[in-house]
């Protein structure tokens, strides 16, 4: 079975993957905050496994096998942050953590029974997908940010771009969350920001930052 930071450099290659399933090894490095010749000395190792394709000064690329171990782990950690908040009472800001070390634990026996006791949810608590047990994901490209909608419309959160701990504070301060349903009453020509009523709270300035990382449906 990967090491826990063979799947840590598998989950990476996987978030920072483009639309043409390619990593530099320098931004990997950087995510992982490890320099680039100990980057390119573990993805010759995860070359060899038939985990990430490697050319020398060309772009990573996870194999078919690289992906589907990448996204087991992702699954893991995301099924790990549902049950924290589900049964357990964590706020969606205090999982991200617990679940990174949660993830490297390798019974499948203990995720299945996760899984069947949140309900088999197709979401963690940040609105991204779970992988499936076969390692597939859905794409969350289809949701539009909430910055994309016009004025007049009424929309619901489904999903954040970004699950930063300061941006889930924030959102907490402001009293929202995944199924929040707003109403866009006007955007601002010079900065792009959104007025929106939800809830009981009526003409909320968000600014294009914030509605940036908001997806919604």
């Amino acid at each position: 079975m990967p090491s826990p930071t063979v799947e840590n450099y598998l989950k990476a290659m996987f978030s920072l993957s483009d639309a043409e399933g390619s990593v530099s090894a320098s931004e990997l490095g950087r995510s992982l905050g490890v320099s680039t010749p100990s980057v390119s000395s573990m993805v010759r190792k995860l070359a060899a496994l038939d985990l990430v394709a490697y050319v020398k000064y060309q772009p990573l690329k996870l194999t078919a096998s690289g992906r589907k171990a990448a996204a087991l782990v992702i699954r893991k950690h995301r099924l790990t942050e549902m049950f924290l908040v589900e049964k357990m009472g964590f706020g969606w800001e205090e999982v991200h953590v617990i679940a990174e070390q949660v993830e490297h634990v390798k019974s499948p026996a203990f995720f299945a029974r996760m899984d069947k006791l949140l309900g088999y949810p197709t979401v963690d608590p940040h609105g991204s997908p779970i992988p499936s047990p076969e390692g597939t994901i859905t794409d969350l490209r289809k949701h539009q940010k909430l910055s994309d909608r016009q004025p007049g419309e009424k929309v619901r959160i489904v999903g954040l771009a970004h699950s930063s701990n300061d941006f889930l504070l924030y959102l907490n301060e402001r009293g929202i969350a995944l199924k929040t349903a707003l109403t866009i009453l006007r955007r601002e020509i010079y900065d792009g920001s959104l007025t929106v009523n939800y809830d009981d709270k009526k003409d909320v300035v968000l600014s294009k930052v914030v509605a940036d990382k908001l997806l919604v449906e």
